[in-house]
């Protein structure tokens, strides 16, 4: 089999450098991750021979097209953003800049003939939800904040790139993500973190708010599941769970799960950003993954049995 020249864009991040490990389990892909480690971590990227890293920003031309003339890439796994509810909702203009990467990504694609682009987009593209759940076709898209409005851009410009350059694009929205290796912005981790610790959990408001967790082996399973079967082509796909936690439902769940003696303490809400209740409807990703998500029991147990997360 011909080797598959693959880009990984933000693959020190999260999630980028859990695919990263996934494809590189196969000998004939051949990966590169680029990542500015503004929010990676290069501790993550994988340590193996068809892997290697550069360090640049997408978002600068010049070093993004020398990378992409150098490199002849067949597919590109395009995750690099600004991340995390509380740094996006300071820095907006930094968020916003990120749409420069994007076309800086999507114009080098088309002409260096990439076959494939893959986008991470975020369930923040539907805003607070107008119906639940919520469904890839027929639930509105409610973007307010920076992120949301950067992710929902990008989607537009993928459609568009197929439509005049027919690049063929797959766009898959994140819900909340946990796993190994997660940063403490994310809120299984920092409250795993905090539980191992004895210190107290700390939740905005009364925790009412809802949200749902899918553990990042499902998510990379599902995602590399569409790139090899060839699905979701020129369409978009919701990755998570459909199972339905308050937050203070999770704080507790870790407190258990770790037997740990944290207290759990009330902060005031966030003014903004904080979305009131999150479900995607997961019946495409489900198809994709061919079996059921580990339960969220399972997931913690794995985090908590692996202190890695402590990047």
């Amino acid at each position: 089999m011909n080797t598959r020249n693959i880009l990984i864009t933000g693959g020190a991040g999260f999630i980028g450098s859990s695919l990263a490990h996934k494809l590189a389990e196969d000998a004939n892909n051949s990966i590169t991750i680029v990542d500015n480690l503004l929010t990676g971590d290069a501790r993550r990227i994988p340590k193996l021979d068809n892997v290697k890293f550069i360090k640049g920003d997408v978002n600068d031309n010049q070093v993004i097209s020398s990378i992409f003339y150098g490199n002849h890439f067949d597919y590109v796994f395009h995750y690099a953003a600004v991340v995390g509810v509380k740094r996006t909702i300071e820095n907006p203009i930094m968020v916003l800049d990120d749409l420069k990467g994007m076309r800086n990504v999507l114009d080098l694609c088309k002409n260096t003939s990439v076959k494939r682009i893959f986008f991470s987009s975020s369930s923040e593209v539907y805003g607070e939800p107008v119906e639940l759940p919520q469904h890839e076709y027929t639930t509105p898209l409610n973007s307010r904040l920076p992120y949301a409005i950067v992710k929902n851009v990008g989607e537009a410009f993928l459609k568009s790139y197929k439509q005049e350059y027919d690049l063929d694009y797959t766009i898959f929205r994140f819900f909340n993500t946990y796993g190994p290796l997660q940063s403490k912005d994310f809120v299984v981790s920092k409250f795993i973190s905090a539980a191992l610790k004895d210190e107290d959990i700390t939740i905005y408001g009364d925790g009412s708010q809802t949200r749902t967790f899918c553990f990042v082996d499902d998510n990379i399973e599902a995602c590399v599941n569409a790139f090899l079967q060839d699905k979701i082509l020129n369409d978009v796909v919701n990755i998570g769970s459909d199972k339905v936690y308050t937050v203070l439902e999770l704080a507790q769940e870790i407190i258990k799960a770790s037997k740990s003696k944290s207290k759990i303490v009330h902060l005031p809400p966030l003014d903004e950003g904080d979305m009131t209740r999150r479900q995607p409807d997961t019946g495409k990703m489900l198809e994709l993954l061919g079996k059921e998500p580990q339960s969220l029991s399972e997931g913690l147990k794995k985090v908590i049995d692996n202190p890695s997360f402590f990047i």
